[in-house]
């Protein structure tokens, strides 16, 4: 609690009292003046938003400014909490009260305190997964005091739509969900599409986004996706039933710990045929979440369609050049063949681990 200091000044003079009896009717006027005094703790953050990568390390920047007339205390609580994409709940990641320190669901043993002086409640996160990506909140009570900063992780990555081999508009949220997860990649929020479409994104199918709305991204209007005469930008469905309604889906995946790679083979191979290969070479058949981060973050070209593990075949291009995506740069999509097909190569991927 703030104390609150409340001086009401009445002026009662002489004349006031005249005043009085020859206009029995009118009111008094009082002012009040309300004076607060400035806050004895606050938490502040130097940096509103740290950028890192899949399996890399962060700080999340939290200064503790405390007021020296406060006594010295040991029960200070230092609590950082990520908040959900629709803000409206807080999932506990650490918390810290003198030498006892907790963490939390997967940050155990992930994360904490920097600790370089006793006014630093900076969080660190290491071996950062997709999933870290987000808002988080440092919060430190002291006694009557308190005082909070937000901080957003954000990482390195690229976006990209997906549909499945049952088609387009076929996933409600929940699935939608499982098949990024199957792709090696999550549900992309709103701020990660919005960044690639200012990257010139430009897609005509409405997918998911990570808060349960339905959205797309226009850099070139054109009649079938919102009408030619609107001005770019993002087309928004608004927020949609999460079990009823079906959509694509924009998928977030950012750097792995491995390797992408075309298997050379001697002859092109059925689906079944391509997954033992990669079994076969160490390796497990690529996920199109791997494709797309190595394309997009590590530059990688090849002009040879090949197997995916949703049974997809796909090539990636950086490069363009004639019969091989001449005008743009891309991952492109040959779609969902018969697995029995015996007309593609495979791209497969060996992790690190």
């Amino acid at each position: 609690m703030i104390p609150v200091l409340i001086c009401v000044l009445v002026s009662l003079s002489a004349a006031d009292s005249d005043l009085d009896s020859l206009y029995p009717d009118l009111e008094l006027s009082r002012t009040i003046y309300v004076t607060e005094n400035s806050p004895r703790l606050s938490v502040v953050s130097e940096q509103p938003k740290v950028v890192s990568r899949r399996g890399g390390n962060a700080t999340l920047p939290c200064q503790i400014q405390r007021d020296q007339s406060l006594a010295p205390s040991r029960k200070m609580r230092i609590k950082w909490t990520k908040l959900t994409s629709d803000y409206l709940k807080e999932v506990d990641v650490f918390v810290a009260m003198d030498h006892h320190k907790r963490s939390y669901g997967s940050f155990h043993g992930r994360v904490h305190l920097q600790g370089s002086s006793p006014m630093d409640a900076s969080l660190v996160i290491t071996e950062i997964t997709l999933e870290d990506y987000g808002k988080y909140k440092c919060e430190v009570i002291d006694g009557l005091e308190d005082g909070t900063a937000v901080v957003a992780l954000d990482l390195e990555g690229i976006v990209f739509p997906y549909f499945p081999r049952l088609g387009r508009y076929n996933l409600n949220f929940y699935d939608a969900e499982r098949a990024c997860h199957d792709q090696d990649a999550i549900v992309a929020s709103f701020d990660q599409l919005y960044d690639a479409w200012r990257g010139g994104m430009d897609w005509c199918n409405a997918g998911w986004l990570n808060d349960g709305s339905v959205q797309y991204p226009i850099t070139t209007p054109r009649e079938p996706c919102g009408g030619k005469n609107t001005v770019p930008g993002i087309r928004n469905y608004g927020v949609r039933d999460k079990d009823k309604n079906h959509f694509d889906v924009f998928c977030f995946t950012s750097h792995y710990q491995g390797r992408f790679y075309y298997l050379i083979h001697p002859s092109k191979l059925t689906y079944n045929e391509a997954v033992a290969a990669c079994q076969k070479d160490g390796a497990q058949i690529a996920k199109v979440g791997q494709m797309y981060a190595a394309w997009k973050l590590l530059g990688y070209d090849r002009c040879d369609a090949g197997w995916l593990a949703d049974g997809s075949v796909r090539y990636p291009i950086t490069r363009p050049r004639r019969r091989c995506s001449p005008t743009e740069a891309a991952v492109r999509f040959s779609g969902f063949p018969d697995k029995k097909h015996k007309l593609y190569g495979v791209y497969c991927f060996k992790g690190n681990n």
